[in-house]
């Protein structure tokens, strides 16, 4: 019998997880592919949430996480330790989420050993090196390294066709989070954390938040919390739900501000991924600056203003769910207030079509492997 191709996963951070689960999981019942998963926990407790959640045991585990981590200690523990897995595995093919510190680093590693790396969720540009920031540069320097491609959407296509990658090494598979929702949200679903089992989901207008990216910390993010508090203290049936990431420069100013508001919610430690996936569902709209739930949010019905300057997502803007906002204070404010008061402004956005995925990406990418290694002769149609 020939021998199955052993397809190692790496990802680091809770978002990565959500989106690499179902995956990790498409290959382990394709039957003719080998897994194996090793997590670098660059987020640790975030990490181990959906680990729990999705059954996934880890092969591997780095456990690279330090207290005020920088990039270059990030970037250093993993390549030395995703290299040491790589020479005592010799895995046929790395697999790779996004555009982490983890991701960059754990292609190059693959690369140094001469491995394949398949790139998920290739292809998203701003186009502005410094936003967001490292994330804009991981994803391009990994697309220079990866083998294959796997895009998203046309638009993550043309990206990649225009820098020069072959058509043939990319397939569009819509997003591998659309395919975890399927397994996270549901009618009927009890929350874990007791705040939100007490929250009244029919008589108020919830709004979801999360703040955490790197280029918004400091100002922007003191922007952002002023805006929440003003738009909650102006608003009878509304109240904020803040996932508080862990970061101690995204809580500190989160509490300055907004411990204590009547209607504020702080979420801390951050909600565990099937509730904040509920929460979404259940919410009236979404405050973010994070990629993933610009995805989520839109295939669930809610509209979303992003707190950046710029997004690499912009299917969602062009099919009119998701909106760019930035980080001034006033602007969040009035562009909150429209889908507030508005009900065709909101209706607009919320019934727009999701661009993102029909909850086959998994599939499609599992099934573009297998034509890699010659385990099937025909390529798998891409997601439209």
């Amino acid at each position: 019998m020939m021998k199955k191709p052993v397809i190692l996963t790496i990802f680091g951070t809770r978002p990565e997880a959500i989106k690499m689960a179902p995956l990790v999981q498409a290959i382990e019942n394709s039957g003719d592919l080998a897994s194996k998963v090793c997590v670098t926990a660059q987020h640790r407790e975030m990490l181990d949430q959906v680990l729990n959640t999705f059954k996934i045991l880890p092969d591997y585990d780095l456990n690279i996480m330090k207290e005020r981590q920088t990039l270059s200690g990030i970037t250093e523990r993993v390549l030395v330790g995703v290299e040491k897995i790589l020479m005592d595995l010799k895995p046929d093919m790395v697999l790779v989420h996004g555009d982490t510190t983890t991701t960059f680093a754990a292609s190059l590693a693959a690369f140094y050993c001469k491995i394949p790396v398949g790139h998920v969720e290739a292809g998203l540009r701003t186009y502005d090196k410094y936003f967001p920031f490292p994330e804009e540069m991981n994803r391009k320097l990994t697309g220079c390294i990866a083998d294959i491609h796997f895009s998203p959407t046309r638009t993550n296509y043309n990206n990649l066709v225009r820098e020069g990658v072959s058509p043939d090494n990319i397939y569009i598979t819509g997003n591998t989070v659309i395919d975890a929702l399927k397994y996270t949200v549901s009618d009927d679903y009890q929350f874990e954390n007791t705040n939100l089992r007490k929250m009244d989901f029919t008589g108020k207008r919830i709004i979801a938040v999360t703040a955490h990216r790197r280029e918004n910390l400091g100002q922007p993010l003191r922007n952002i919390c002023h805006a929440l508090k003003e738009i909650v203290q102006n608003y009878d049936d509304v109240e904020i739900v803040y996932s508080l990431h862990m970061n101690p420069q995204v809580k500190e100013p989160a509490y300055e501000i907004l411990g204590g508001v009547p209607g504020v919610h702080l979420m801390d430690p951050p909600l565990q991924v099937l509730d904040m996936h509920n929460l979404l569902s259940r919410s009236y709209l979404v405050l973010t600056d994070s990629g993933g739930l610009q995805e989520e949010a839109p295939s669930l019905g809610k509209p979303v203003l992003v707190l950046r300057n710029e997004t690499e997502r912009p299917e969602a803007v062009e099919a009119g769910t998701v909106k760019v906002v930035g980080t001034d204070k006033n602007t969040i404010v009035n562009e909150t207030y429209k889908l507030l008061d508005d009900e065709s402004e909101y209706g607009r956005m919320a019934h727009s079509v999701n661009p993102y995925g029909d909850g086959h990406a998994s599939e499609r990418i599992v099934e573009a492997i297998r034509y890699w290694f010659g385990l099937t002769g025909k390529k798998p149609e891409p997601f439209r």
